[in-house]
């Protein structure tokens, strides 16, 4: 086993952002456990990550519903015995203005993008405490500190999970869990094209450039480390 491998428990692993942060970890060797919806493309993630000889287990599963957060993290020991890392990046987004809103849109981003992560968890926490170094690592947004408009339910499920990050920080500091908040301007991803195609890709963040300060989080277990990141570019670009 590398000195430095961990186990990994990482959700929306099949795309975008969650995709360059398998193969980044990959990479390094990670055992990691990949959780999306869309099975075709976790596979074709979880074969590309195989390819840099990293041992890949896949959960392809929907976390908006209540029963199944726990469930993957049961799988998660059950297969590797072990877990270090939970990094919750699942997401979705709709863009629409507060009379568009449907209660479907607001429960359906609640649900994946808060109440997910807070299960994940709430599940996982007594086996990252088991960890020489548990972390938790929330992928985030920009809005989930500032206001956008057509951004109502999207935003206030970002912000949920910016107050949950900033609690778990403090009450498990103690047991030597390190919780972090990643929380990007625009991604180039498909989520953010369907939502503002207006937008120039190459303006945007890179999915790599995330998944590159999350292995940086990864490898660093000093005292010192800061808990939120807020990422932009140096030019002036939407979600800024």
């Amino acid at each position: 086993m590398a000195e430095n491998q961990k186990t990994i428990l990482l959700t929306g692993a099949s795309r975008g952002i969650g995709r360059a942060i398998a193969l980044v970890l990959a990479s390094e060797k990670h055992k990691l456990v990949l959780c999306a919806r869309n099975v075709s493309k976790l596979d074709e993630t979880a074969a590309a990550c195989r390819e840099k000889g990293a041992e890949v287990f896949t959960l392809p599963a929907d976390l908006s519903k209540a029963d199944v957060p726990g469930n993957v993290v049961a799988k998660s020991i059950t297969h590797f015995g072990k877990l270090d890392v939970l990094i919750n990046n699942a997401g979705i987004a709709k863009s629409a203005a507060l009379e568009e809103v449907t209660l479907e849109d607001w429960n359906s981003m609640m649900d994946l993008n808060a109440r997910a992560p807070f299960l994940l968890a709430k599940h996982a926490v007594p086996f990252l405490k088991k960890s020489n170094d548990g972390v938790i690592i929330n992928i985030s947004s920009v809005v989930g500190r500032k206001g956008y408009p057509n951004q109502l339910a999207y935003s206030a499920s970002k912000h949920a999970l910016t107050g949950l990050t900033r609690v778990l920080g403090r009450e498990l500091q103690k047991d030597g869990v390190r919780v972090h908040l990643i929380a990007p301007g625009g991604v180039s991803t498909d989520m953010i094209q369907m939502a503002r195609p207006d937008l120039n890709p190459d303006e945007l963040i890179q999915p790599e450039e995330i998944a590159e300060l999350v292995a940086f989080l990864l490898s660093s277990n000093g005292n010192g480390m800061v808990d939120e990141f807020n990422i932009r570019r140096k030019s002036s670009t939407p979600f800024d």
